[in-house]
């Protein structure tokens, strides 16, 4: 068999947050947020439909929502690339699904928790050890947690997670398996397969199940990230080896600069100036002028 990548954002999404996936998300979120606990017995996914078509990286961004029963908000998202101030990102649409809750005229007190859970392939914090990390609002000095803390940020790293096939042991080392590894699989590992949901999710990612247009969307968005993933990498090194050639403050200075316009270079052809710069961490006009031959 072979199984489309949980990885990328589109096949996520249809294996955890469309129509048919809502006992397999409700396993994976006590999996995850609940240590393996049945807390969350219903919840109701929000928007379960996929887009029909998916065109660029820019177009990719999905998220799962859902709604638990006791109307706590979780957000879900699957990142590959580490793009620039990609962690205020997390917190500015957490913030912001917290705030829209309110309709006009009503009360604070009808807010409802937001829990955003964030997988990411990368390592988003070096010096901290934990394969999953928890933030909530806490005094500095004491650890107080904030009367009505109802944000939630939780951080899951795939790197981070080095756990051979025999070595699983909770529902959280399984799942969080399935998403890094069943790419690379070519049938189901048995102690993964008497899971229900999980069968279910290998079930909807096996690629045989899948129209011959899904199947050549997910792999033109695969094949998008390995190259952009590939082109970052080139464009950093060179842009270091510059930078250390000159060997001055200013060298280094310029070397930064220069790492960055190289790997825009790179991604004009792909992505619209905004998401570049996001990208990046270049100004939009920097963009433009790139992209207009002016730099």
């Amino acid at each position: 068999m072979t199984f489309i990548n949980p990885k990328t954002d589109y096949a996520f999404k249809k294996i955890f947050g469309s129509s048919e996936s809502k006992d397999i998300l409700i396993s994976f979120l006590n999996a995850l947020v609940y240590e393996g606990n049945a807390t969350i017995e219903d919840l109701e996914i929000i928007n379960p439909n996929l887009p029909p078509k998916v065109e660029g990286l820019k177009d990719t961004y999905l998220d799962v929502k859902a709604q638990l029963s006791d109307g706590t908000l979780v957000i879900i998202e699957m990142q590959v690339l580490n793009v620039q101030s990609f962690g205020k990102r997390v917190f500015y649409n957490t913030a912001k699904t917290y705030a829209f809750q309110l309709q006009a005229g009503e009360g604070y007190r009808m807010l409802k928790p937001v829990i955003a859970l964030t997988i990411t392939d990368f390592e988003m914090f070096p010096s901290n050890r934990n394969l999953i990390s928890r933030f909530v609002y806490k005094e500095v000095k004491t650890n107080l947690v904030y009367p009505d803390n109802e944000i939630d940020l939780i951080f899951v790293e795939l790197p981070k997670f080095t756990k051979e096939e025999q070595e699983l042991e909770t529902l959280a080392d399984k799942w969080i398996y399935f998403i890094k590894n069943a790419r690379s699989l070519t049938s189901v590992p048995e102690t993964m397969d008497i899971i229900p949901e999980i069968h279910k999710a290998f079930d909807i990612a096996n690629q045989a199940k899948l129209s011959p247009e899904e199947i050549t969307n997910m792999e033109k968005i695969e094949q998008f990230i390995y190259d952009q993933q590939g082109a970052m990498l080139k464009a950093t090194l060179e842009a270091r080896e510059e930078g250390k050639e000159e060997g001055k403050l200013e060298g280094r200075e310029q070397g930064k600069r220069e790492e960055k316009l190289a790997i825009a270079r790179q991604l004009l052809s792909r992505l619209d100036d905004a998401t570049i710069s996001q990208t990046t961490g270049l100004s939009v006009e920097d963009v433009r002028n790139l992209r207009g031959g002016d730099s």
